[in-house]
Order: structure tokens, then sequence, then C-alpha cells
């Protein structure tokens, strides 16, 4: 059974927003570079196989995704992991979800506490564990991550008016 953790965001332990992906990039071998792709849950889903291996079935987390329905898997498969672990925390998934930083940061604020009250220091190699799947969309990572770059906008047409002008 897992360690439950109950925290409010008045506390001085919190870590910056750097501290924090450097922290989840230095544990799980990813590349993510800004708190809002936690969004995906595929992150939270790996750390609770590296607390309690078996907990989730890691075949079944989708690590490159971009679609809001697949990142509902991920969490759904987290809170059943939670459950197993009788953990009592509700996921706040609708939030998470939306990508915005705030709720990301709190959930992973929240999340890094649970870790630190269960992790037993064995290793784990997380890209092995995820069979060399590239896990967030670093700057050198997002084509094949699934992400690619907006094309270029085209400047407006000329248009000519009775005058003969052209803007």
């Amino acid at each position: 059974m897992a360690v439950n953790v109950y925290s409010t965001n008045v506390t001085t332990e919190n870590l910056s927003r750097h501290d924090m992906l450097a922290w989840v990039n230095d544990c799980l071998q990813s590349h993510f570079s800004k708190i809002e792709e936690l969004c995906t849950g595929a992150a939270y889903c790996q750390y609770m196989d590296m607390l309690f291996p078996g907990s989730i079935p890691v075949k079944r987390i989708k690590f490159k995704t971009n679609l809001e329905h697949e990142y509902i898997q991920n969490f759904k498969l987290l809170q059943a992991a939670f459950k197993k672990k009788g953990v009592d925390k509700v996921i706040p998934v609708d939030k998470l979800i939306k990508g915005r930083f705030q709720d990301n940061f709190e959930f992973l604020q929240w999340f890094k506490k649970f870790f630190d009250a269960n992790y037993d220091g064995h290793e784990y190699d997380g890209a092995d564990a995820r069979g060399g799947i590239v896990l967030g969309s670093g700057a050198n990572n997002i084509e094949s991550a699934g992400f690619t770059a907006p094309a270029p906008p085209r400047p407006p047409p000329n248009r000519r008016i009775a005058s003969g002008i052209s803007y």
C-alpha cells in the first residue's frame, strides 16, 4: 500500500518549475520542456510503475500523443493504479488535460511529495521501461512526438483599387 500525502499550496517545500522539470526529466529520462506537457498523464503513469512495479500496465500508456481522449485514458490508468494501491487522491482530469500551467504545476507538486513519501530508492531505467519511446516534446523532439511546426503565414494578396495603388 502507498503512503498517502495531504498538502496545501501554502508550503515552503515547493520547488521551482525549472527544478520540477529537471526532476521529471532526470527520473524518467524524458525531454519535457514545459510543465504543461505533463497534461498527457504519461509521466505520472510511468512514475507509478517506478514506485510500484506492476501497478500499471505500461504497454497501455499512450506516451506519444496529442489527443485529449488518450490523455483521459492515461489518467484512467493512473486512477486505477491509485485505487489499487490505496491512494486517497482524486485526479482533476478535466483541469489537467486542458494543459494549463497552474493546474499541472499544482498536481506535479502534490505528486512530487507523494513520490518522496513512497520511493524506496531502487534503480529504474525510464527509457527502457517504455521501450525506448521518447517522452516529452523538448526542442529536439517535437517532430518525433507527433507535433509539427505550423506553416509560416502567407503574406496578404495585393489589392488594387480604382486609383491603381496597391497595398
